[in-house]
C-alpha cells in the first residue's frame, strides 16, 4: 500500500526507509494506493463490494461519528483496540514525578526566554488519554482533506452516471466516512503507543495550556539510552513546556499552523479523466452494482494534484514548524545544557528520530503531504542560536511579536541579512502593532496638515513673475 494518505504524493519525496520499517502497516496510516502508485480507486471498490461485512463489523458505526466526512467514533474505537483491552492508569507516584520534572524545567527556562510559563496544567497521559484529548485537533486537520476528497467523488462522475448512481451516493459518503475513520484510527492507535509528549509531532494537538507527558512511552524510549530516565523526563518536560510558552504567548501561532493545513486541504483537486474514460464505455446502469463499480474504479488510478497555492501553503507550514522546533531546541539547550550532562546526546537522539521518519513524523507527513526536512530544522536552530548570540534573548523572542517579522525560507538558508535587520531595529516596528498604527496615522495627519498650510500660504502670497523684476516686492 502507498505510504501517503488519501493519495498524496510528491515528486521530490525521498526514500528514507519508509518501506522497510517493521510492521509496514504503521507506515501507511491513510493510504489507499497500491505499489506506491498513489490513490488506487480499486481499494474503494473492494470496500463497496464488501459493504455488508464492514457494516456488521462496525456495529453502530454507520450512524455515529457526527455525520461528517470522517467517522470519528470508528476512529476512536479502532485506535483503542490497537492498545489492547486494558491500558494501566498512571500511578500517583509517576504523575507526581511528571509534575516535578515540569516544575523544574519551568524554573530553568525562566532564564532562557522572555516568555513566561504558558502551561496552566501539567498532566501525565496514558495512550488512551492522548487519543481522547488530541482527537478534536485531528478532526480539525482531517475534515478539510476528507471533505474535499469525498466531494470530488460525486463531482468527478459524469452527470448521467451521477443520476443513475443516485441511490448509491449516500452509501458512498457513509462508506467514505467509515474508510477515513478506519484508517485514521489505525494511525492514531500506532501513534499513541510512541509519542512522548503532547507536542511531539510539532503541532499543538492537546488542549491549550496543557503540558502533557506520556510516561509509559518515555520509559520505553529510555531503554538502551545511557542517561537516567529521570533526566530524560526532565529534558522532555523542558521541550514540552517550552512549546507551551511559545504557543500560549504567541496567540496567532496556533491558528497559523493549523490554518496552513486547512488552506492546503481546501485547495485539493483531482484528475478524474481515467474514471470518466472508463465510465463512458460502460452502461451507467451498471453503477448500481458494486461489483461493476469496482471494475470501473480498478481501471484507472488517479491522485490529488498539487496546485501552486497548495505548494505555497506547504512551504509556509514547513518553514513555520521548522522555526518552532528550532526555537525550542535553542531555548531548551540554553536552559538545561549545563544542568543535564546528557542533554546534548538526548537532543541528537531526538533529531535522528525525526530525521529517520519516526511514527509521529510520518503520520503528519502522510496526513498533509508535508515532510519536515532535517536540513530546515538545523538551519532554523542555527538562525535562532546566532540571533541569540548577536542580538540577545529579548530581540530573538521579539521576532515572534508578529508573523510578518518571522524569517522566511530564504532567511533560513542565509540568515546573516535577517540577523542584521533585527540588530538594526527591524523587529522594533511591530513590538506594539497598535503603537505602530497610531504612529502611521499621526505621520499621515502631519503630512496632510503641512500640505494644507502650504496651500494656504500660496493663496496669501502671490507668485513672483520672473519676467517682472518688481513682482513680489512689498
Amino acid at each position: 500500500m502507498s505510504d501517503l494518505p488519501f493519495g498524496f504524493s510528491h515528486g521530490d519525496d525521498d526514500d528514507r526507509g519508509r518501506g522497510d520499517k517493521p510492521g509496514g502497516g504503521g507506515n501507511d496510516p491513510f493510504g489507499f494506493g497500491a505499489g506506491g502508485a498513489g490513490f488506487d480507486p480499486a481499494a474503494l471498490g473492494q470496500m463497496l463490494s464488501s459493504l455488508g461485512q464492514m457494516l456488521s463489523g462496525m456495529g453502530q458505526g454507520m450512524s455515529g461519528g457526527g455525520g461528517g466526512p470522517v467517522n470519528y467514533d470508528v476512529a476512536k474505537r479502532l485506535a483503542r483496540q490497537q492498545l489492547g483491552k486494558t491500558v494501566p492508569p498512571v500511578s500517583s507516584g509517576t504523575a507526581a514525578a511528571v509534575a516535578d520534572a515540569a516544575h523544574l524545567a519551568e524554573l530553568w527556562l525562566d532564564d532562557a526566554t522572555t516568555f513566561p510559563a504558558g502551561a496552566t496544567s501539567t498532566v501525565a497521559w496514558t495512550a488512551n488519554d492522548w487519543i481522547e484529548k488530541t482527537l478534536p485537533t485531528w478532526q480539525r486537520l482531517c475534515d478539510p482533506v476528507a471533505q474535499q476528497i469525498s466531494g470530488m467523488w460525486t463531482a468527478g462522475l459524469p452527470e448521467e452516471a451521477r443520476e443513475m448512481a443516485g441511490p448509491m451516493m449516500g452509501m458512498l459518503g457513509q462508506m467514505g466516512g467509515l474508510a477515513f475513520g478506519s484508517q485514521l484510527g489505525q494511525a492514531l492507535g500506532q501513534l499513541a503507543k510512541e509519542v512522548l509528549t503532547g507536542t511531539d509531532i510539532g503541532l499543538p494537538l492537546g488542549p491549550a495550556g496543557t503540558a502533557a507527558l506520556l510516561p509509559t512511552a518515555i520509559s520505553e524510549f529510555s531503554e538502551g539510552l545511557e542517561q537516567p530516565e529521570s533526566e530524560i523526563m526532565v529534558f522532555l518536560a523542558a521541550r514540552e513546556v517550552a512549546h507551551q510558552r511559545l504557543f500560549v504567548h504567541v496567540p496567532w501561532l496556533r491558528q497559523q499552523v493549523l490554518g496552513a493545513v486547512e488552506d492546503y486541504a481546501r485547495g485539493i483537486t483531482m484528475d478524474f479523466s481515467a474514471l470518466e474514460d472508463a465510465a463512458r464505455n460502460l452502461d451507467p446502469s451498471a453503477l448500481t452494482d458494486p461489483s461493476k463499480l469496482e471494475e470501473i474504479l480498478a481501471q484507472g488510478s488517479f491522485e490529488p494534484q498539487t496546485t501552486p497555492e497548495q505548494k505555497q501553503a506547504l512551504d509556509r507550514l514547513e518553514t513555520l514548524l521548522a522555526l518552532i522546533e528550532g526555537w525550542v531546541q535553542v531555548v531548551v539547550a540554553a536552559a538545561v545544557g549545563d544542568r543535564l550532562p546528557g542533554a546534548g546526546a538526548l537532543a541528537e537522539t531526538l533529531r535522528r528520530r525525526r530525521a529517520t521518519g519516526g511514527p509521529a513524523e510520518q503520520t503528519f507527513a502522510t496526513l498533509v503531504g508535508l515532510e519536515l526536512r532535517p536540513r530546515k530544522l538545523r538551519e532554523a536552530a542555527t538562525l535562532w542560536k546566532r540571533l541569540t548570540d548577536d542580538a540577545g534573548i529579548d530581540a530573538r523572542d521579539g521576532v515572534w511579536a508578529h508573523p510578518d517579522l518571522l524569517p522566511d525560507a530564504a532567511d533560513l538558508d542565509a540568515p546573516a541579512g535577517f540577523i542584521d535587520s533585527v540588530i538594526g531595529g527591524g523587529a522594533g516596528a511591530f513590538d506594539d502593532p497598535l503603537a505602530q498604527l497610531a504612529a502611521t496615522e499621526a505621520a499621515e495627519r502631519e503630512a496632510a496638515r503641512t500640505e494644507d498650510e502650504g496651500d494656504k500660504g500660496g493663496e496669501q502670497r502671490p507668485e513672483s513673475d520672473p519676467e517682472d523684476p518688481e513682482s513680489g516686492k512689498k
